[in-house]
């Protein structure tokens, strides 16, 4: 019998235990982060092991190791990229026999007795070296290697690599994408329209469109009083959020146009911006060019437990203008404590923003977003409304639910990885 039979054998006795490994993890502060950590926990309440593989980061200690199965493996910087690491290879190369799969030796972290030899399937959360070093574990083992496709490259590499053409990179990223899915058993994408993205590309991998869900803990409202006080906000101040990564591709230029055009109508409206990233020099300085530096918050990677919260609960409306989601979480994380959206329903996130639950969909102009953002400012009953709408659409993304889909596509993969239909998309099914 062969490697991959007696593992078959094996774990039709246990529980299912499965090795998800990212180039990105806590404390590094993204979409990919949060839907790791959401599935781990989710996963781990329906009996699904799950042990995660992540860069270390110097200089910080995150709370998650404490309480999560997780080995941090060495990394090194990423050259144009202080937020992120890249785990070094020759520790990736090495990460069966780090994790005692079946070799001598024990985990980096955690303790000794921990045995990773039951490993049934890799979950690769990343195309960098994580999509290699899972890819080349799981063929090693005979085991089912999955991804999910959290990101659409193609539509933000040149603000980062601004000596080559646009349409070169565009031609590369989709090419790598074909490439890297063609070796996969399964992609998983957090929407339809990703889905479709990668149908255009010519992926003909089986693809299970299965969102990030939410946990009850995100429907929880803060103290929006306290987040005014604490940044010197005044209760007649009008507050237009934008929470997420600081970063090129998330098109937050746009809102500070808009936010010039917006208060002619609205002059007491203020735009806070909660997160850091590449492009905060670059929109202190357009800030400051547009003449509205003093109406502009920025205030950094906050808490969820505390500041991130009172900061929702201090806005009137949560303003979003990125053109690359895959999903948007962050969207739904804002209707989940009752704040009305004003977003563009661009690729993932007008699986959200469409419905018109507690969203509105926004024009791609920043004098026409303005317009629509001053006209809502002026309904408060409309507002309230939406509010009440927008956590009843977010109770429907739930957490445990999209973790039960999760679990299943694994179950199925491990009983017949070379049945699935190639062709047909598994519906979101919220």
């Amino acid at each position: 019998m062969n490697a991959g039979g007696i593992f078959a054998t094996a774990r039709e006795s246990r529980r299912m235990h499965v090795l998800m490994i990212s180039d990105v993890y806590f404390p590094r502060i993204n979409g990919v982060s949060t839907s790791i950590q959401t599935f781990h926990t989710t996963l781990a309440r329906l009996g699904v092991r799950v042990t995660i593989v992540a860069p270390d980061y110097p200089g910080t200690n995150s709370e998650a190791d404490a309480d999560e199965d997780i080995q941090r493996l060495p990394s090194r910087a990423v050259p144009l990229d202080p937020e992120d690491r890249l785990m070094r290879w020759s520790h990736l190369a090495q990460l069966d026999r780090r994790l005692g799969l079946c070799l001598p030796g024990i985990p980096l972290r955690g303790p000794a007795s921990a045995n990773y030899c039951d490993v049934d399937l890799v979950h690769v959360q990343t195309p960098f070296a994580a999509h290699y070093a899972g890819l080349r574990l799981a063929r090693a083992r005979g085991i089912p290697c999955i991804a999910s496709y959290h990101t659409h490259f193609e539509e933000y590499l040149f603000h980062y690599i601004r000596f080559l053409p646009r349409s070169a990179l565009r031609y590369a990223a989709r090419c790598l994408a074909r490439h890297q899915c063609a070796a996969l058993d399964a992609i998983v994408v957090p929407s339809q329209a990703m889905a479709a993205t990668l149908r255009d590309y010519g992926v003909a991998a089986p693809l299970h469109v299965i969102p990030t869900g939410l946990p009850e803990s995100q429907f929880l409202r803060g103290d929006g009083k306290r987040f005014r006080q604490t940044w010197g906000i005044g209760p007649e101040c009008e507050i237009a959020l934008y929470v997420g990564r600081a970063a090129h591709e998330k098109n937050i230029g746009f809102l500070l146009e808009m936010l010039a055009v917006a208060r002619r109508q609205r002059p007491a409206l203020m735009l806070v911006i909660a997160g850091e990233g590449p492009a905060l020099p670059a929109l202190r300085r357009q800030a400051a060019a547009l003449g509205i530096a003093d109406h502009v918050r920025f205030v950094g990677y906050l808490p969820r437990e505390g500041g991130l919260r009172d900061c929702y609960a201090a806005a009137d409306v949560f303003t979003f203008a990125s053109l690359t989601e895959t999903q948007g979480l962050v969207l739904l994380e804002a209707m989940a404590v009752g704040l009305p959206v004003l977003a563009i329903p661009a690729l993932g996130a007008a699986e959200i923003i469409l419905p018109q639950r507690g969203a509105v969909a926004a024009a791609d102009t920043p004098e026409a977003f303005a317009e629509q953002l001053a006209a809502l400012l002026g309904r408060p009953a409309q507002l309230a409304v939406m509010g009440g709408e927008g956590i009843a659409f977010a109770r429907e993304w739930d957490a445990t639910a999209q973790g039960a889909r999760l679990a299943a596509l694994y179950r199925q993969l491990l009983r017949a990885p070379l049945a699935l239909d190639c062709q047909q998309p598994v519906s979101t099914g919220r």
